[in-house]
């Protein structure tokens, strides 16, 4: 008779483990579904546990749970554009965008449940952990521009690019991701600097930067 393979030895997964693989099926599940439509019986099923012991890590219900996920991408988002300061503005930038992009690419679930809204499950702190991580990226970019104190005209226009860049990832996501990333990563350089040249042309702060932009690439 040929001999079976060995059956692998079952693995007791760490709390943090545990919890992780209960955020991911989360995350995935509110990505393609709203959250009123997701039970706490399909997390369990889509994770391969039972219900009781997704109760275990959030007692809180599937509130909780829907919280947590979207904290656990926020935090991820938020680290993307804490690149060293170092060297020029617009190279910074991309590498920044090229960390934000490779977690869209790789967790497209979870980036489309955090930045997608419209479900009644949606709280004050729900979309606060969402504007955090918008508020985040523009303290990055202000401190990669070397400004303490911007200006109204200044952060509208960073906040706007935010906005343009989430946005154009979610309609990659829906375009099966095209164009490729690095064509669409320098785009989006692009378009940050088009659109701090418009407000350069009404306010002094933004128009300083720019010029300081255009003299690192000569």
């Amino acid at each position: 008779m040929t001999p079976q393979a060995p059956t692998p030895a079952y693995r007791r997964l760490s709390v943090e483990e545990r919890r992780a693989q209960l955020l991911d099926a989360a995350l995935s599940l509110f990505a393609h579904r709203v959250p009123e439509d997701v039970s706490l019986d399909d997390v369990a099923e889509a994770a391969g546990v039972s219900r009781p012991l997704v109760y275990r890590y959030f007692p809180g219900g599937k509130q909780q749970l829907y919280e947590a996920a979207l904290r656990s991408a926020a935090e991820e988002l938020q680290h993307c554009f804490d690149e060293p300061r170092e060297g020029p503005v617009k190279p910074r930038l991309a590498r920044a965008l090229d960390r934000y992009l490779t977690f869209v690419d790789e967790h497209d679930a979870g980036f489309s449940a955090l930045l997608q809204g419209g479900s009644v499950v949606e709280t004050s702190r729900t979309t606060a952990i969402v504007d955090g991580v918008r508020r985040a990226a523009a303290e990055h970019i202000f401190r990669h521009l070397g400004v303490a104190a911007p200006g109204p005209r200044l952060r509208m226009t960073v906040r706007m690019w935010i906005t343009a860049v989430e946005a154009a990832s979610l309609i990659w996501l829906d375009e099966e991701k095209q164009p490729p990333v690095g064509e669409l990563r320098d785009w989006l350089v692009e378009q940050f600097v088009a659109v701090m040249t418009v407000t350069a042309a009404r306010d002094a702060q933004t128009a300083a930067l720019v010029a300081a932009l255009a003299s690192a690439d000569g």
